[in-house]
């Protein structure tokens, strides 16, 4: 028997330490460098509680008011705009210089005449960058246009010494209010120029709103170089344009149109640049807005708020101590809204310096209720960004599907840098965009707030994880 164990035992623990030899050795447990929910709500609960942006935005709008290119306006918020950064924590703060068109409306009126009637004056608003009459009266017999084929299918001598009068409404079934702006901005109709070259005088439109008011609501206007002849152009509010439409189904109408405005040469304003520099690398996250408003515009939604929520992402970083790896960066863009210099500058800057982006992102809906994030980028990139939602979710933020940003960010587009827009709910924004009705009164403190939240939520999360 002793010797029967003898064989046995080395033979049976033999085979135990050979099987102890084959497990699969552990894989050491990944502890992740960050408890994103945590850091999430260190960054809301900062801002939500202690964020200055909307107190910001009451200096930019109430104390310094419409700030339109290369206006004393515009100069003053530079300078706003700089104190503000270096008290926000900015490391690093710098101008870059930006040729504006020097715009003037001057002095404007249009008025219309039925056959029996008087002279009856309708609220208006001049085109951007519109040429005017030179001060003069020009009457002219209106004729209505309401679609794109209708307008092809009219004939030089149809449109000949007419003031054409486009009635074509934004689409309220489109539940995304940006997407039948969008639709509506881009239509022919609006073009000067087409309209010019079938020998039209002049081109007043309905407003591009989804208010139901008599606000007129501006827009740029845009002339090719080949035109011979650049036409006025003006916006009229909602009610003005549907009654202007009975009328003229029934009876011809005349339009007086009076406008001194005019382009006086250029000028320079400067884009804001500020920074915190990254402590492992200088790859360059970009966040931006555009510092400019219409000239007779406070510009609270568009877009006072993504200037402030812009600073409030510095601020919120320097509070709370992060160690951002990548370089942080806030650009306030000039002339974007009759010209779209600032950007121009910007990403000819970036690619004459072959600086490394991560990302721009940009904030230029209103200072609503944050709901997502649009990501102009490549699928992969996508596929980076969609297991973030578990963390942006108690934040209302839920919207990661559309590919589309806009504006001020989307000339780095063509260098390559993934772009992202900030999604906000969209169902008020233009009943006041582009008005003399943006103004602070209508920017909600909390929704401000919770937008430059987020916003530091998406630049943390792509600083730590790209």
């Amino acid at each position: 028997m002793k010797k029967v164990l003898c064989i046995i035992l080395p033979l049976f623990m033999s085979g135990f330490l050979f099987s102890q030899k084959k497990l699969p050795a552990k894989k050491p447990r990944i502890i992740p460098k960050f408890n994103y929910h945590e850091e999430f709500k260190k960054i809301s609960d900062q801002i939500m509680m202690y964020g200055l942006a909307y107190n910001d935005l009451g200096e930019l709008t109430k104390g310094i008011g419409p700030r339109f290119s290369a206006t004393p306006g515009y100069e003053k918020a530079t300078v706003w705009a700089e104190r503000k950064l270096k008290e926000a924590g900015a490391e690093k703060i710098w101008t870059q210089d930006v040729r504006v068109p020097i715009w003037v409306r001057g002095r404007e009126s249009l008025q219309i005449k039925t056959a029996n009637g008087d002279w009856k004056s309708i609220k208006m608003l001049s085109f951007g960058n519109s040429e005017g009459t030179k001060g003069k009266d020009l009457i002219c017999d209106i004729l209505l246009v309401n679609d794109t084929k209708e307008l092809v299918n009219l004939t030089s001598a149809q449109t000949k010494d007419k003031i054409i009068f486009v009635n074509y409404p934004i689409d309220q079934k489109i539940i995304n209010a940006t997407d039948s702006y969008l639709i509506a901005a881009k239509s022919k109709l609006l073009s000067a120029s087409v309209i010019g070259a079938k020998g039209a005088r002049g081109l007043i439109i309905r407003s591009i709103t989804t208010a139901f008011d008599d606000t007129p609501h501006a827009k740029q206007i845009y002339y090719e170089p080949e035109d011979k002849v650049k036409i006025p152009a003006v916006t009229i509010g909602v009610k003005s344009a549907d009654e202007l439409e009975k009328l003229l189904k029934n009876q011809t109408v005349k339009a007086k149109l009076n406008m001194s405005a005019e382009t006086r040469g250029e000028t320079v304003n400067q884009n804001i640049i500020a920074e915190i520099p990254g402590k492992k690398d200088g790859k360059v996250i970009v966040i931006g807005a555009q510092l400019d408003s219409w000239d007779f515009a406070e510009g609270a939604h568009d877009d006072g708020s993504g200037v402030v929520q812009c600073i409030e992402v510095l601020r919120t970083i320097k509070t709370l101590n992060i160690q951002n790896s990548h370089t942080i960066r806030v650009v306030l863009y000039a002339n974007s809204e009759n010209g779209g210099g600032g950007r121009d500058t910007y990403a000819a800057y970036v690619k004459k310096k072959d600086e490394k982006h991560i990302a721009a992102i940009g904030s230029d809906a209103g200072g609503y209720s944050p709901r997502g994030f649009s990501l102009d980028m490549s699928p992969q990139r996508r596929r980076l960004i969609f297991p973030w939602k578990e963390y942006f979710l108690p934040y209302g933020v839920y919207d990661f599907d559309q590919t589309d940003a806009i504006q001020d960010i989307a000339p780095l587009k063509k260098l390559d840098i993934p772009l992202i827009e900030l999604v906000v709910d969209p169902q008020r924004y233009f009943d006041y965009h582009h008005s003399v009705e943006d103004t602070y009164d209508k920017v909600n403190r909390r929704e401000l707030l919770l937008g430059a939240a987020v916003l530091t939520q998406m630049v943390f999360m792509i600083d730590q994880a790209w």
